[in-house]
């Protein structure tokens, strides 16, 4: 069993600019991570800061298609490994980008299994911070707790 989930969301801004808000580490700063060291660019590894965690996770980018995708590795919250996650830009009638997200990597392991599901939940709420960022301008995650 290869432990991996997906998720998504439509965003009703176009693709160009859902993409650079998720590789713009100052645009995600805005709304998911508290700092970034930098953009998300292929064969870089960049530190990003949550809000509610006291460390900051390394996070490597694999490949980068610009309005298209974003793959990246970053350790894995169950052993010594590493996950990956893709984020996949679609865009529908030009006004509006349909975000996939999918991470896998953890080992099949009963806290694999519970981290999988945790980081879906935390993947889900990326999405929906972002939507209230890039379609309404406010910042969900503000006075929020995880």
């Amino acid at each position: 069993m290869d432990l991996k989930f997906q998720v998504q969301l439509k965003i009703r801004k176009p693709v160009a600019q859902v993409f650079d808000a998720v590789v713009d580490h100052r645009k995600l700063s805005g709304y998911l991570i508290e700092t970034s060291t930098g953009p998300l660019v292929s064969g870089v590894t960049v530190m990003w800061k949550f809000p509610e965690l006291d460390e900051a996770f390394p996070v490597t980018g694999r490949e980068v298609v610009q309005n298209e995708r974003v793959v990246f590795e970053w350790p894995s919250a169950v052993g010594e490994g590493v996950n990956s996650v893709e984020i996949v830009f679609k865009p529908m009638n030009g006004e509006e980008t349909m975000v996939q997200i999918s991470e896998s990597g953890w080992p099949e392991t009963q806290a694999g299994i519970t981290a999988s599901q945790g980081n879906a939940g935390g993947w889900m709420h990326m999405l929906a911070v972002m939507k209230g960022s890039l379609e309404y301008g406010i910042n969900l995650r503000a006075g929020g707790a995880f």
